[in-house]
């Protein structure tokens, strides 16, 4: 007997429609591509799907992914990082689609990273492992 086919959510936008629409980053650019006026001075969290796996036996999605959080100064980058931090742990217990997040946990939290691509950047990037249950 073939088990039905897993139709994978696509991570990434699962966790930037959560994110966007928590008070505590009200007014923060939140998705997984910046904007063409990007100068990495903005208040924004880039959201990109970094690896992961796939445990079949158990049919549960661990997708990596990481938090990419610019600001116009590093302490305001890193406000805007912990309150992401503090967002993202409260996608447990939620559906996207046909697919349910059991649960979060934290795999690198925010630490400094300059960006040298726009120079007046200030980011943080931290890394979440989501588990991952078809619905």
């Amino acid at each position: 007997m073939t088990e039905p086919l897993v139709i994978f959510p696509d991570v990434e936008r699962l966790v930037v429609e959560h994110l966007k629409n928590r008070p505590e980053l009200a007014g923060v650019l939140v998705d997984n591509r910046t904007p063409p006026d990007f100068d990495g001075t903005q208040k924004a969290v880039l959201v990109s799907r970094a690896g992961g796996v796939w445990v079949e036996d158990i049919h549960l999605d661990q997708p990596l992914v990481d938090l990419e959080v610019y600001g116009p100064d590093k302490p305001t980058a890193h406000t805007v990082a912990t309150a992401a931090r503090t967002a993202l742990f409260t996608v447990r217990g939620t559906t996207f689609g046909t697919a349910c997040v059991t649960d979060v946990s934290e795999v690198d939290g925010p630490r400094w990273l300059p960006d040298y691509l726009h120079a007046a950047a200030s980011r943080y990037l931290s890394t979440a492992r989501l588990s991952i249950r078809p619905a």
